[in-house]
């Protein structure tokens, strides 16, 4: 099977970053994935079937966006009853149970795509030759399907929050 790479996507602190995997498209059905929790539980994209779902994607939280845009999102979650959200890096299980108790991080799960990579690779999000994930917000609606979906041009930069969280809200009606 052949990998697709997408160039001229993203950058990251300037230089071009080639990701691995399909485009996902707004209105497409969300593909499946597999990560793991804090204990190495498989945690799939069908737990959470029924439920909007908000996916926030960070290269590593070791870092200060990352570490800012999941705070954030633990912010917000709970003003938006009805709706799942995640974090997802590749980070090991072990340095995100600790990220969560050092800043608190209830709303959200933090959820590790050390172990496959499939939700890299299913959702375009893997960037090639670093094992890492690019910085992204999905959105998918209780029918399963992309609702939003923003790809965050410069890795380094903040996605955009507001319509972010729009777009999260309007998935619960």
């Amino acid at each position: 099977m052949v990998t697709q790479e997408r160039n001229g996507v993203v950058t990251l602190t300037g230089k071009p970053a080639v990701l691995l995997g399909p485009d996902i498209a707004e209105g497409s059905v969300a593909p499946p994935f597999r990560v793991v929790d804090e204990g190495f539980n498989v945690v799939s994209l069908d737990s959470f079937a029924g439920s909007p779902l908000l996916i926030s994607s960070v290269p590593s939280l070791d870092t200060s966006v990352c570490a800012l845009q999941t705070k954030r999102f633990n912010a917000e979650i709970g003003k938006l009853k009805g709706l799942s959200a995640i974090t997802v890096s590749t980070d090991l299980p072990f340095a995100q149970k600790r990220f969560c108790a050092a800043e608190k991080i209830s709303g959200i799960r933090v959820l590790s795509d050390c172990v496959w990579r499939e939700f890299g690779m299913n959702y375009g999000l893997l960037l090639k030759g670093m094992g890492l994930l690019a910085r992204a917000v999905i959105v998918i609606g209780r029918d399963g399907r992309v609702s939003y979906c923003e790809i965050v041009g410069e890795i380094s930069q903040h996605p955009d929050y507001d319509a972010a969280l729009r777009a999260a809200g309007a998935a619960r009606a």
